[in-house]
């Protein structure tokens, strides 16, 4: 005799939300005409801050950041960030969303930018360096941005302020 098992519905459900609604699955729709997070184009290198995901897509033909806010379930304009002859990389968000941090290849220079989505301006933060930079990310209140330099012949990590001044990291003795 062959014994079938069935799950409820209900149960199944609380399966996936567990007790506080923690591991939830989230999903958003397809969206042909590229409106929304998931679209025909590549989506790449996606980080998530608060409500915020950024993400880098091709969607226009070029590498762009592109901003989905979780709670509206929109695409949010970020007018200016996006330059035709730069290749966007690793964008990473403040935890309010003001603040977008992200690699840029420009005539094959790298360089880390900041865009405050309250100016609508973007600011390079590396511009006095004279190395190989890569891999920003940036912290939940948007004051420190951490990121891969190639000074010296290797991959060091530096932090600067967001208004693109070094800071000095104080070490523990070993």
């Amino acid at each position: 005799m062959k014994r079938v098992f069935f799950i409820p519905a209900f149960l199944s459900f609380s399966l996936l939300t567990g007790c506080f609604g923690y591991p939830r699955l989230l999903s958003y729709p397809f969206d042909p005409g590229g409106r929304s997070l998931n679209s025909l184009a590549s989506e790449l290198n996606p980080q998530i801050s608060g409500r915020y995901i950024v993400f880098i897509t091709d969607r226009r033909g070029s590498q762009d950041v592109y901003m989905f806010d979780t709670v509206t379930r929109d695409l949010v304009d970020l007018p200016g960030l996006n330059s035709l002859d730069a290749i966007a990389t690793h964008p990473s968000v403040s935890q309010d969303g003001r603040y977008v941090v992200f690699g840029a290849s420009r005539q094959g220079r790298s360089a880390i930018f900041l865009y405050d989505r309250e100016t609508r301006q973007s600011r390079n933060l590396t511009n006095n360096l004279q190395s190989e930079v890569r891999n920003p990310t940036i912290s939940a209140d948007g004051s420190r941005i951490a990121f891969e330099s190639s000074n010296n012949g290797q991959w060091d990590v530096l932090v600067y302020d967001r208004y693109g001044q070094p800071l000095n990291i104080p070490q523990e003795p070993r």
